[in-house]
């Protein structure tokens, strides 16, 4: 199951999956987009909200038990400000797909999964590089390893994991800098190590990594091209 897999990092996901022969599902809030991958790569889809309890309960009710529960869901176009100015209310949705929402997917989750069986969340690089703006996401990021570590321990042998990716070139761009984006990537690209901006199948593939071994629990792996370094 992939929260937020109608575009970007979650869509190449889903992508790679079903070339690999397993049985997808695709969750998300925006049904035009859920339509178009449910066509084009043959996946179940359910439109539902992260940032409800009540979608999250009626999302498992829906798919019955699963081997694996990714998200990738970010909603993060408040989450943007000074910190002087900060408009909480604003900012909620960043919180409820960042972290609330993980966790419930966690609490109603966790019993729908088969044995050796897992969940993956996305932070990301503002958690260990922060900027200025970014206070608040870079909060949420670094909860969820938190987060991670501590279901880890209580769902055990349940596997919990993180993946924390770098800049990676997504549709979330359009909210992060508006028409400035080409800019602000090209200019990442020159200072990290690989030479480039991340591509959403890069991701993915360090996603499949963690899917597939059972001998890594409460782990953050960084596909993030070095970004903690420059």
């Amino acid at each position: 199951m992939i929260v937020g897999g109608s575009s970007g990092m979650g869509r190449a996901l889903a992508a790679e999956l079903v070339a690999q022969g397993s049985e997808v599902t695709v969750a998300g809030r925006a049904p035009a987009k859920l339509d178009a991958v449910r066509r084009e790569l043959g996946v179940r889809t359910v439109a539902m909200d992260l940032g409800s309890e009540q979608d999250i309960e009626r999302l498992f009710a829906t798919t019955g038990k699963v081997s694996h529960i990714v998200t990738t869901a970010a909603d993060v176009g408040g989450a943007y400000q000074p910190i002087a100015k900060y408009d909480v209310a604003a900012a909620r949705s960043a919180v409820d797909s960042k972290l609330i929402g993980p966790l419930l997917l966690a609490k109603h989750g966790a019993p729908m999964l088969e044995p050796g069986g897992s969940i993956v969340f996305t932070s990301g690089i503002a958690a260990y590089r922060p900027g200025p703006r970014a206070s608040l996401l870079a909060a949420l990021n670094g909860a969820l390893a938190s987060l991670a570590a501590a279901l880890a321990v209580e769902l055990a042998p349940l596997r919990v994991n993180v993946v924390s990716p770098g800049w990676v070139d997504t549709p979330i761009w359009k909210d992060v800098a508006g028409d400035a984006a080409p800019e602000t990537l090209s200019a990442m690209a020159a200072r990290l190590p690989v030479g480039r901006i991340g591509r959403p199948q890069d991701i993915a593939a360090a996603i499949i990594a963690l899917l597939r071994n059972g001998f890594i629990t409460g782990t953050v792996l960084h596909a993030d091209g070095g970004h903690r370094l420059a």
